[in-house]
């Protein structure tokens, strides 16, 4: 079983900053991408930010400059990743998912798993 947990959601002003987290945790092989996606009310959900095991990272055109994902860390027996958010606009008020690739074994093709998501509300 794998599980994925994401923190540092909230509510906060308009040019304010928040850190999120996401451990994820179980039975985990090879984990290849850690990312973060976001799904504001009547939209699909967006990649935010994703990181590979490399290191090499992408973001949204909208969030380049102001948000910065780490790269992926092993601590406590869990695999993290956070993303640093600046200068946060009404517009960046979503639920904030975290999502991995992973491979549970090594006969595994790997497929996509997720967290249950942190809403961030920023009020103008």
């Amino acid at each position: 079983q794998v599980q994925l947990v994401e923190s540092g959601g909230g509510l906060v002003q308009a040019g304010g900053s928040l850190r999120l987290s996401c451990a994820a945790s179980g039975s985990i092989f090879i984990l290849n991408n850690m990312g973060w996606y976001r799904q504001a009310p009547g939209k699909q959900r967006e990649l935010v930010a994703g990181v590979s095991s490399r290191g090499d990272t992408n973001y949204l055109d909208s969030v380049k400059g102001r948000f910065t994902i780490s790269s992926i860390s092993r601590y406590d027996s869990k695999n993290w990743v956070s993303l640093q958010m600046n200068s946060l606009k009404p517009e960046d008020t979503a639920v904030y998912y975290c999502g991995a690739y992973i491979r549970r074994t090594y006969a595994d093709s790997g497929m996509d798993y997720w967290g249950n998501g942190t809403l961030v509300a920023v009020s103008s």
